[in-house]
């Protein structure tokens, strides 16, 4: 990368949050009312990052425009973009059934207009810790064009992923003894028994036992606008092999990239980094990553109110 370019940070947030009830990643948690993405924000901005893309719907714009964007104006380059159930490569008609989004792989197809230059992915409603950032920063100024095509991620321990208010979807990385990424496995109704055991249903819908130190992937990805074309061809056999057929599939990020690399398109980077993940994934976990921030602005880890988006 150019030393000049800073990496960009692409920020989705089109999804409504189902199991959650209502638009969470505009839902306050900080102590003077910042939402999970605003540290987001701020966490890339001091890490380097020259401009935020957030993957919206058209349907919440307004709202979003003036509860979270207008926070950044003159703080960073800021960008917009749409996951439109009807954005589909060409030759292909939107379902009259389809209501559900395509998935995170789609979403970030749908960002390709908008970045040219590498660029980090991260859920909207996810608090990653600063020095992942950092972490990923680092890496991502010191990536160069080549083939295969470069890419990494920041992967987090599964005991440290879970809820206490109901089960997750983790996606499990299997590593090569060099700490490459050889794959992801997306594993459904993830939880802690009363007994402390952790079960989960693969791919295959075979209920596996976990250990907890697994590593997972939160969707904290380093990528090169080289994916993007590779994300076109894919979603296009997505559809052509079944994507078309159920109201429900999804074109998942963690299967297109083992799929890339599995081809020998991409190789893929483990990142490690110290930095605390909390998720919001229902709604009784608002509370606990609330406190979990609170505690950080105590130490002192964290201004209140940040002042990277209110000075």
């Amino acid at each position: 990368m150019d030393a000049c370019m800073k990496p960009t940070l692409l920020v989705l947030a089109a999804g409504m949050g189902s199991r959650y009830g209502g638009l969470k990643q505009i839902d306050p948690v900080g102590p003077s009312g910042e939402a999970v993405l605003d540290y987001s924000v701020h966490d890339a901005l001091a890490a380097g990052f020259g401009k935020v893309v957030f993957v919206i719907r058209r349907d919440f714009e307004e709202e979003f425009r003036r509860a979270v964007v207008s926070r950044y104006e003159g703080k960073i380059e800021v960008g917009t973009t749409y996951q439109d159930l009807g954005a589909l490569p060409e030759g292909f008609s939107l379902p009259a059934e389809r209501e559900k989004p395509w998935g995170t792989a789609h979403a970030i197809w749908c960002a390709r207009k908008e970045i040219h230059e590498p660029f980090l992915m991260v859920n909207a409603d996810d608090f990653y810790g600063r020095e992942s950032f950092a972490v990923m920063a680092d890496h991502l100024r010191a990536v160069t064009a080549g083939t295969p095509a470069s890419f990494s991620m920041v992967a987090y321990p599964l005991i440290n992923t879970l809820s206490e208010h109901g089960d997750v979807s983790r996606g499990i990385c299997k590593l090569s003894p060099e700490g490459k990424l050889l794959g992801v496995e997306e594993c459904s109704g993830i939880r802690r028994g009363a007994d402390g055991v952790i079960t989960g249903t693969d791919t295959h819908g075979v209920l596996r036992t976990f250990t907890g130190n697994e590593m997972v992937s939160m969707n904290f990805w380093g990528f090169t606008p080289a994916i993007f074309p590779m994300l076109g061809d894919l979603f296009t056999t997505f559809l052509k092999e079944g994507g078309l057929a159920s109201a429900k599939s999804e074109f998942y990020i963690p299967s297109a990239v083992t799929s890339m690399m599995a081809s020998g398109a991409a190789e893929t980077s483990v990142l490690r980094s110290n930095g605390q993940w909390f998720g919001v994934t229902y709604r009784e976990d608002r509370d606990a990553v609330g406190e979990a921030i609170g505690n950080m602005v105590r130490k002192g880890l964290y201004p209140t109110p940040l002042m990277t988006l209110h000075s």
